[in-house]
């Protein structure tokens, strides 16, 4: 008789959640709501400031409750875009620029193997106390040995260097000059830069500049651009923007008034680095359509050539495998698979 295969054990992602429930339990509702409102305007880049959002030990917990699972998987899907361009990469050192409570770190140990040293800084620092209650409870020594550091992030913010900078939900927060001098700064720091925004048209134009400025500083677009050249999107007609499944646990649909199990998280992002990568040849940029004996695909393709810029792609069942692929494939993803 065959052994049975020893259970999964729990995921990051898992881990996280629990996390977020042991420490978050009894939160009051009330004041869950209020706080939630005020940073949802936030998080929509209503309320732009110098300011920290999170004021307090409730707003803290608000936002972990509220974000931090959606905020893992956005930028989790991120690092995912950056490991298959640089599939023989692996930092050694992370820097999370306004981390908050640490969802990125989290991503990060998600997606790569340890050792590391890990440092996150933000300037309210009851965000970095409650990232280091949650990491403290982590099975990762990564996460248990992380640095929590107060830091203005903004204009004059000096960075030290680092293996992987990201700067995650942070440059919406921001006005135009700061936000150009901690793109300037990750860019200076780090041998890669992830940085990640809501997936809205005003979060893809924040995207979009700090893109062009990684590029003028010397670095290659990793993800999920085919190229280093010039975004084919017409400004005011479209946006780049992904999507991301969030698992929700009890806790995170009371706080969000939510009762589906799920929800999708709307993302842009870019990734890129000093180093060689090999971009995806094609790139996913919206929801596959199936269609009887077809898939239509619309592509984001190299600068130049015969299939630049944006394409819609036919694959009808004579492509054969191509065609399986075509039908399991998703938004975001690089085309055609394993390239």
């Amino acid at each position: 008789m065959n052994a049975s295969a020893p259970a999964p054990g729990p995921t990051t992602a898992d881990t996280l959640r629990s996390a977020l429930d042991g420490l978050l339990d009894g939160l009051p509702p009330k004041q869950a709501a209020a706080a939630v409102e005020r940073l949802i305007a936030s998080y929509r880049g209503r309320t732009p400031t110098d300011a920290p959002v999170l004021r307090d030990r409730s707003d803290v917990a608000a936002y972990a409750a509220y974000r931090m699972p959606a905020t893992f998987e956005a930028v989790r899907a991120a690092l995912d875009g950056l490991a298959e361009a640089a599939p023989g990469w692996a930092p050694d050192s992370h820097l999370d620029v306004g981390g908050g409570t640490g969802a990125a770190t989290w991503a990060v140990d998600a997606t790569w193997d340890g050792p590391r040293t890990t440092t996150v800084l933000d300037w309210a620092e009851p965000a970095l106390a409650l990232g280091r209650e949650l990491a403290a409870s982590s099975p990762s020594a990564v996460l248990r040995g992380a640095e929590w550091r107060r830091a203005v992030i903004g204009a004059g913010l000096a960075l030290p260097e680092a293996d992987l900078v990201t700067v995650s939900y942070v440059l919406g927060e921001l006005t135009p000059e700061a936000r150009r001098a901690v793109v300037a700064e990750a860019a200076r720091a780090g041998q890669a830069v992830v940085l990640v925004e809501p997936g809205t048209p005003e979060g893809y134009l924040r995207i979009r500049e700090a893109r062009e400025q990684l590029i003028g500083a010397g670095l290659r677009i990793a993800a999920p651009c085919p190229h280093d050249g010039t975004c084919p999107i017409e400004v005011g007609q479209d946006w780049c923007h992904f999507s991301a499944r969030v698992s929700r646990s009890s806790l995170h649909r009371k706080v969000k008034g939510g009762s589906l199990p799920y929800e999708d998280e709307k993302f842009s992002y870019v990734a890129a680095t000093r180093f060689p990568v090999e971009p995806a040849p094609f790139r996913i940029t919206r929801r596959p359509q199936i269609r009887k004996g077809l898939v239509l695909l619309d592509l984001c393709g190299p600068s130049e050539g015969p299939s630049s810029g944006l394409t819609r792609a036919t694959v009808t069942k004579r492509h054969g495998d191509l065609y399986k692929a075509a039908r399991d494939a998703d938004w975001g993803q690089e085309w055609p698979p394993g390239s």
